[in-house]
């Protein structure tokens, strides 16, 4: 299945049901800590990733982001490593602007971002773990895009899924993904009957039995 068809799967779960996938699968991919800084909503696509640490001699002389932004087509989704750092940004207004022109959907930055209130303007969903206005220019470069980095502890490569919402963030596998979109939309339909049945009137505790914690371990007996 393309990648395409793929993101078009994700987008109508949440993070929530596509966390659950993961843990009955026994994956990692759930990210903590990082919220949405602008716009909230559900955004899904493919990852371009985005190396972020100090300068240092040798590095391309090149703005952080700007060759991420300049690869990435439409509808894709930049995660930068900024390994939690929250007292400088990792991505601003400027950025932001390119992103948009370019047609990305989100920006995920695991630490800080600046420029708030313009990305929001312009519409961009940002996600981050803080804000603060210090920039980085002097005390961030970029090392590396398009290369594997690291997201709070996870793994994450060009090419691999992410969807983002207000609950939190959810990297995928690209190699999983079919998996995983196919445990995760099991779960969410299975929620779903049980969320109808509530607002149908019947008890929750008759909805929400023992059968709900088990859920999970019954569909692994399924996979």
């Amino acid at each position: 299945m393309t990648t395409l068809k793929l993101v078009d799967r994700l987008i109508k779960l949440d993070t929530c049901s596509v966390s659950d996938a993961l843990d009955k699968l026994g994956l990692t991919g759930a990210v903590a800590g990082i919220s949405p800084m602008t716009i909230r909503g559900r955004v899904a696509g493919r990852v371009v990733t985005v190396k972020l640490g100090a300068p240092m001699e040798g590095l391309p002389k090149r703005h952080l982001g700007a060759g991420a932004i300049m690869a990435a087509e439409a509808g894709d989704i930049l995660v930068v490593e900024h390994r939690g750092r929250m007292d400088v940004s990792g991505w601003g207004g400027l950025l932001s602007r390119g992103a948009v022109k370019k047609g990305i959907a989100a920006v995920i930055v695991d630490g800080a971002c600046r420029d708030v209130d313009e990305s929001l303007e312009l519409g961009l969903p940002v996600y981050a773990r803080a804000a603060v206005p210090v920039t980085a220019r002097g005390r961030v470069a970029e090392h590396a895009f398009n290369e594997p980095i690291t997201v709070a502890g996870h793994a994450v490569k060009a090419g691999d899924l992410v969807l983002a919402d207000s609950s939190g963030i959810v990297f995928v596998s690209v190699e999983k993904a079919e998996r995983v979109i196919a445990a995760a939309e099991d779960i969410f339909a299975r929620e779903q009957l049980m969320a109808a049945a509530i607002d149908r009137g019947e008890p929750i505790g008759s909805v929400m039995d023992a059968s709900y914690e088990d859920m999970l371990k019954a569909m692994e007996k399924n996979t």
